[in-house]
């Protein structure tokens, strides 16, 4: 008997901004002046931030963190299709979809020098907190979609995001495989940003996209631009459209570019060459979706002054705002664990409480000596 041909596949790739912001009008997603300039703001709010979150940390005034300079454009392009009742399930890079979303700017630096109420985020509903553990975020997404689709909620999905790196780890595929088995209304973003710490993409896989992963789960699967603001809104606009419809999960793939360090416990000179750094900060998403925004006469040089002088105060009335908050409750990681207390972890942090107790005392005797 001849061979049959069970399954076929290709994987597209988008791009609605050229490297110069030069539009292609047939995938314009036709946003209005309002939205693509608060998407503007937002990237820049993200750059900003980012720059004075390394000074901070370098001065030792913020522990170590994950930078995402480079990145902006996925993340708050994403972030900007969600609408109120979508669920946000970050990585440890996508804080300022947080931000857009309600959450306060200085929470971003409580959670980076080690205090749990950085997470504690009410006035940000239906976005779960910071998730450090590589990949584990996306079953987590799973779960609530489940819960979307059992509870049959209209208008709600869910949005998870991780990093190639990730693509390695089981919980990912676990994680697309039962969205697929119970067709929930997820969308699975893959930030493509070339290295997972030290390792290159080329060592993460052999395959020709992350995206086809899409096709061994039976979802759609796209490789997106991620440095273009326009086409990552585009591809997540109409993967949650798609979701709402009952229709299932979608994968997307946005290739962008880590432009700085991993963390700042990183460096990585020691495994990148200067040119490759330098190839992507020719590509990189604020240059390119401000060329755009100029070109058609929202924006200028005068805009952009003021601009960057509010966001110094914005992101200056933050580090205030952090830097003052001193009450913090040292045993608050103890009560986040379970829903309900635990015997295991009462006793843990009753071992924690009488060790704080002992240091005190300690330090207290070397004062009077």
């Amino acid at each position: 008997m001849p061979l049959e041909v069970i399954g076929t596949f290709n994987v597209s790739r988008l791009q609605v901004l050229d490297h110069n912001g030069e539009l292609d009008q047939e995938f314009d997603p036709k946003l209005s002046s309002d939205k693509l300039l608060k998407l503007y703001y937002y990237m820049l709010l993200n750059r900003r931030t980012d720059e004075r979150m390394v000074k901070l940390q370098r001065q030792g005034r913020l522990g170590t963190f994950g930078a995402s300079t480079g990145q902006e454009a996925t993340i708050c392009a994403a972030t900007l299709a969600m609408g109120e009742r979508d669920w946000f399930v970050p990585s440890y890079r996508e804080s300022f979809g947080a931000v857009m979303r309600g959450m306060q700017l200085s929470k971003i630096f409580l959670y980076w020098s080690g205090h749990e109420e950085g997470n504690y985020t009410p006035e940000a509903p239906r976005t779960l907190p910071i998730q450090v553990i590589v990949g584990s975020q996306a079953l987590h997404a799973v779960g609530i979609a489940y819960a979307i689709k059992y509870r049959r909620e209209k208008e709600s999905a869910v949005v998870t995001f991780f990093g190639d790196g990730a693509t390695s780890q089981g919980d990912i595929h676990e994680a697309m495989n039962f969205a697929s088995v119970w067709k929930v209304p997820v969308v699975f973003i893959c930030q493509n940003n070339q290295w997972a710490i030290s390792q290159p993409r080329s060592r993460q896989t052999n395959a020709k996209t992350i995206a086809q992963r899409a096709y061994a789960y039976d979802m759609p699967g796209i490789q997106v631009d991620g440095n273009d603001a326009l086409a990552v809104y585009k591809v997540t606009k109409e993967a949650l459209e798609r979701a709402y419809q009952g229709q299932g999960p979608s994968f997307i793939e946005a290739e962008n570019y880590r432009l700085t360090m991993h963390t700042t416990a990183d460096d990585p000179t020691k495994y990148r060459k200067n040119e490759e750094v330098d190839f992507w900060w020719q590509r990189e998403p604020l240059k390119r979706f401000r060329a755009f925004l100029e070109s058609k006469a929202l924006w200028s040089e005068a805009q952009q002054v003021k601009l960057e002088e509010q966001l110094n105060q914005e992101i200056e009335t933050a580090v205030r705002d952090f830097e003052s908050q001193k009450n913090f409750k040292v045993d608050a990681p103890f009560e986040h664990i379970f829903g309900t207390t635990h015997s295991v972890i009462e006793s843990q942090r009753a071992e924690f409480l009488a060790e704080q107790l002992k240091r005190q005392q300690q330090e207290q005797e070397q004062e009077r000596r």
